[in-house]
């Protein structure tokens, strides 16, 4: 039997053991918990009838429901396992844990014992979750660009234009790939992404970049030339001090790091700047201090890493070549989601450049196949167990691998998300590595000049896809290497999988539920007009007897409940109706006390405490009406509620009487937000923001 809504929305906040206190508003069930960090918000976000998962302070988390909320909250709170919830943890004289403990001990032990590890890899995976579409775009016109070029549709040279044009399309996402993850990386540390985007954003302007011109500020500026790597080194004087000048574009390893400092830096700010003037102060300082501490040193010293690897890997590959090609595979999963490989591009476009070819990209190539074996793993069992999400991801991940040598979809899309792959790939890795090792030193290489190498070797930089195999010197070497690394990490995900016991019954969970709801969607659609007793349960739960209704006239425009001046609902702060989990609306900073109701129609929903209202209309426009933001914590105190459920009531019908000043007294924003929850139903919902209304002024218009 699948297990219901309430006990999946209770499992994933982290168990009944984790819930300090829970209450509910209009929309939203709120959550005071005992670790807020227990929570598993990306299974909220994908669960069958929640709208949104958002984290408080405090430990505090909020799960958007919307019109049902109230019989959610009712269901929750008849779950047995929430009996104990708020108290101890133990059942009764008997020492023994309860449900939710048991599931929590389960939880932690498949995080793993090094906790500080889980959090690493977790913060890498949700700094570059969110652009995966782009990387996997990105990464498909490579591919296609290869392959035309491959096959002489066209040409491969810098002076075609079309050519430029498109390389410009995918380079986009890699050149400002650091600016991505600096937004997101400050995000999942809760701080303003805006401010971590901008301050990555100052190494990547022309201003920056025109400090390297040695010629425009003479001895302000010196440079260097690093014989290793081929690349050249400046340093400019700024404020009396040395700055290291570096071209960042596509390095990812700074902003991870530069965010890390922010958030440091941050929430140390707003804890010392009064909240009245947070908003200016706390940016200005946080830009002015990462800033700098990014340009002279975050941002030199992760160049300096990625150098230093560049120069360790030259001297190993000169005095042991045999090591150096198991090294490189070995190397590569840690170095490329943390952009610590661009170095060595430069060191293999050096050795082309000096040397007349390249040893380093035979052994990466058996890392790329590697990486893409465990994604076709992946493919296979998502195929075998029905996951829509996951195939999607590694069909895209897979294409951008094999044919564009792009690892970044699968890396960022899988791989970090689930740290059982690792364990895998590193098996394909180190095989694939000792086989390129044995047959390079058995059959070594012969290049342009006549000289015996050992290795595989290649005159040309090219992404390790299979349409650039024939690139490769001693090609039946490299061939036979990637095709072992490739089927030994696939082998092993298929067969020990890439998730935890936890993760493969959480999808059999929600793949349970998408059928049950399925089933139960297709047998409301065959069966005839049904009565209100053969409604669905969860329909019947939060049915409202209506009056008889007039014939039903089309609802063009939705009014103010009150005066004031009406914003967006992306400034009033709350960030679940910024979101528009509840659909478009509009905020309006009132200037009156009373509510009325914007529409008519049937009221489905008053609150107790007299904060939110949601009304139907005869053809079917659902509105909510909420009075004030966190004004459900007055548990009704200065409002005067003049309606109840179930009752009609007209455009202009007093709703509530409002205190605004008690409002503001206790420390709430008195902004009255207003959204149409059926807006995905509709053809459109456009705001009239930025105006001074009277009640009953049109504000938003529908379009049917």
């Amino acid at each position: 039997m699948a297990e219901s809504t309430a006990s999946q929305i209770i499992d994933a906040i982290g168990g009944a053991g984790n819930v300090k206190s829970l209450t509910h508003c209009a929309t939203r069930l709120r959550f005071e918990l005992v670790d807020g960090g227990k929570v598993d918000q990306n299974r909220l976000q994908h669960m069958k009838g929640v709208l949104g998962a958002v984290p408080q302070a405090g430990d505090r988390y909020q799960v958007v429901i919307g019109g049902a909320v109230a019989s959610m909250y009712e269901e929750i709170m008849h779950l047995p396992e929430m009996a104990n919830a708020g108290g101890a943890a133990k059942a009764a004289n008997n020492g023994k844990m309860t449900d939710a403990e048991v599931k929590a001990a389960e939880r932690a032990k498949a995080r793993g014992k090094v906790a500080w590890l889980d959090s690493f890899f977790e913060y890498l995976a949700d700094s570059f979750r969110p652009i995966l579409g782009v990387l996997l775009g990105a990464s498909i016109i490579i591919a296609l660009v290869n392959l035309f070029i491959s096959l002489g549709v066209i040409a491969g040279d810098e002076d075609n234009t079309s050519l430029m044009f498109i390389k410009a399309i995918w380079k986009g996402v890699f050149y400002f790939l650091p600016i991505m993850v600096a937004y997101n990386a400050s995000k999942k540390l809760k701080v303003d992404p805006w401010l971590g985007g901008s301050i990555m954003a100052m190494l990547m302007t022309p201003q920056f970049a025109a400090l390297s011109d040695a010629k425009t500020w003479g001895n302000a500026v010196s440079c260097v030339e690093n014989a290793t790597l081929g690349t050249t080194d400046c340093t400019a004087t700024v404020f009396g001090l040395p700055m290291q000048l570096s071209d960042y574009s596509g390095n990812v390893f700074v902003p991870l790091m530069m965010a890390a400092v922010l958030g440091l830096v941050y929430h140390g700010l707003k804890k010392i700047i009064p909240d009245s003037v947070q908003l200016v102060f706390v940016p200005f300082f946080a830009m002015i201090i990462v800033g700098v501490l990014t340009a002279f040193i975050i941002g030199p010293l992760g160049v300096w890493v990625g150098n230093g690897l560049g120069v360790v890997l030259a001297w190993m590959n000169g005095h042991a070549p045999f090591v150096f090609a198991i090294a490189i595979p070995m190397l590569y999963p840690f170095l490329v989601p943390l952009g610590l490989h661009w170095p060595l591009n430069a060191l293999m476009l050096m050795n082309i450049q000096s040397l007349g070819y390249d040893f380093i990209q035979g052994p990466m190539g058996v890392w790329n196949f590697a990486c893409f074996g465990a994604t076709a793993g992946v493919l296979f069992i998502s195929i075998r167990d029905h996951d829509k999400e996951m195939r999607q991801t590694s069909i895209g991940a897979l294409a951008a691998g094999l044919l564009g040598g792009v690892s970044e979809p699968s890396l960022y899309g899988i791989h970090l998300r689930y740290k059982m792959v690792y364990k895998r790939m590193l098996i394909g890795c180190g095989v694939g590595g000792v086989v390129i090792a044995v047959l390079g030193w058995l059959f070594p290489s012969v290049v342009a000049s006549g000289e015996t190498v050992r290795g595989v070797t290649t005159t040309a930089f090219a992404f390790t896809s299979l349409l650039t195999i024939p690139v490769f010197n001693q090609m039946w070497v490299y061939g036979v290497s990637i095709a072992v690394a490739f089927a030994v990490s696939m082998f092993l995900i298929i067969t020990l999988d890439y998730r935890t016991p936890e993760q493969k019954a959480e999808l059999q969970e929600r793949l349970a539920q998408e059928k049950a709801d399925r089933e139960l969607e297709a047998q409301a659609a065959s069966a005839p007009a049904a009565s209100p007793a053969a409604a669905p349960a969860a329909a019947t739960a939060t049915a409202v007897a209506e009056a008889p209704a007039a014939a039903a006239t089309a609802t063009d425009t939705v009014n103010a409940p009150v005066a004031g001046h009406v914003i967006s609902l992306d400034d009033t702060g709350d960030p679940v109706f910024a979101s528009r989990a509840l659909g478009e609306g509009v905020g309006i900073q009132p200037t009156d006390s009373t509510v009325v109701a914007p529409i008519s129609g049937v009221l489905q929903t008053v609150a107790e405490t007299g904060h939110a209202f949601g009304i139907k209309s005869d053809d079917g426009v659902e509105v909510l009406v909420h009075v004030g933001i966190d004004t459900v914590k007055m548990n009704g105190e200065g409002f005067s509620v003049a309606v109840a459920a179930g009752q009609r009531v007209n455009a202009g019908d007093t709703l509530v009487t409002v205190d605004f000043d008690k409002v503001k007294a206790a420390g709430y924003s008195t902004t009255t937000l207003m959204t149409v929850l059926n807006t995905v139903a509709l053809a459109g919902v456009t705001p009239k923001t930025g105006i001074d209304v009277a009640a009953g002024d049109p504000v938003l218009d529908i379009q049917h």
